[in-house]
């Protein structure tokens, strides 16, 4: 009996579900934040349907706290797609870098590619874009353009920040810091740790790497509406490029602070010099003035900038929040996952 049930042929395994199966990692995951942007994701996602880069692809949607139909949008998309894509909802609108960050940390790809959803950025070029990326060897590959189709305003401005960054971040010399980028998995995984709130990814990435290229990209008219970036919105992500990855501004005003004293001991010196050789010298309320108007702007500007860094110091300890998942869908589940984190 116990001969027969050795030369018996072991039981088949019981089918995995479908469910439980995981899913491969793709060669590449594109992060897009989506805010009021209805009109223009649909046809983004449509047009990357059609791409086939190596390895496959799967979409990431962050919706910002869009106060437009975004939303319904992207879930049509999900529940209608050919290809993986993740929609994920946050609870309020919190920026587009801290949107960013929630896509990287739901990314699985081996490259990841971040783009906006206005469609100025076309979707064929993501193609080359990863490519460059994946065959040279390159840690992130950043996107500049011939010419930009910004506002006049807003391509000052940027200009002005990726100056403020050449001083400020550890960044090879001239490269456009564009949101249209393509980073390895290796750095996706170092720049998700932060957790403050005030991410700025561009200070993250160099932070991790110094492997680094640019490719030359096309870059369209707005198709609908306006930028988002406002200039309080501009403002806001240089405060986070100039006092969450550099010391250079308490720096500045440390050498303001010495110049001013310096110049004050001169201004001294020449006071008592010429109070010396002339006895009938007037005290001048101009030159007091100028004097006090100086020294209290330097001040000023000193205690602003230490306000700043102390009170971004203070929110990040008491735990002010990076992004809350309010909602988190993927293409072939059979549900919604709420409060997702």
């Amino acid at each position: 009996m116990t001969k027969d049930l050795e030369r018996m042929p072991p039981a088949p395994r019981a089918a995995m579900p479908d469910a439980a199966v995981p899913r491969p990692a793709p060669g590449l995951s594109i992060v897009v934040p989506v805010y009021q942007g209805a009109n223009t994701v649909g046809t983004l996602v449509e047009a990357l349907a059609k791409l086939r880069p190596e390895g496959g692809m799967e979409v990431i949607l962050v919706n910002d706290g869009s106060p437009d139909e975004s939303g319904a949008v992207c879930r049509a998309l999900v529940r209608a797609a050919a290809m993986p894509i993740i929609y994920i909802e946050h609870a309020r609108n919190y920026g587009e870098h801290n949107a960013v960050m929630t896509g990287l940390r739901h990314a699985s790809g081996r490259y990841v590619i971040t783009m906006d959803d206005d469609l100025q950025n076309p979707p064929e070029e993501v193609l080359k874009l990863y490519d460059h990326a994946r065959l040279g060897g390159w840690d992130v590959v950043y996107t500049r353009y011939a010419v930009k189709e910004h506002a006049g305003w807003r391509n000052l401005g940027s200009r002005f920040a990726n100056k403020v960054a050449d001083w400020l971040l550890d960044k090879p010399r001239g490269l456009y810091l564009s949101s249209f980028r393509c980073m390895a998995s290796l750095v996706v995984r170092s720049v998700t740790r932060y957790r403050g709130p005030y991410p700025y990814i561009d200070g993250l990435i160099m932070q991790v790497t110094q492997r680094i290229d640019s490719i030359e990209v096309r870059h369209l008219p707005r198709v609908d509406g306006r930028s988002n970036y406002t200039f309080r919105r501009l403002v806001r992500l240089w405060l986070n490029l100039a006092t969450s990855f550099s010391l250079a501004p308490l720096r500045l005003a440390i050498f303001a602070g010495v110049a001013m004293a310096a110049l004050g001991m001169l201004g001294a010196a020449a006071t008592i010099i010429e109070a010396l050789l002339r006895h009938d010298t007037p005290s001048g309320w101009a030159s007091t003035m100028t004097v006090i108007l100086l020294v209290s702007g330097v001040q000023s500007m000193v205690l602003g900038v230490m306000g700043e860094y102390v009170g971004r110091t203070f929110l990040s300890a008491n735990g002010k929040p990076q992004g809350t998942v309010r909602l988190l869908e993927r293409s072939g589940d059979a549900g919604i996952r709420r409060n997702a984190t």
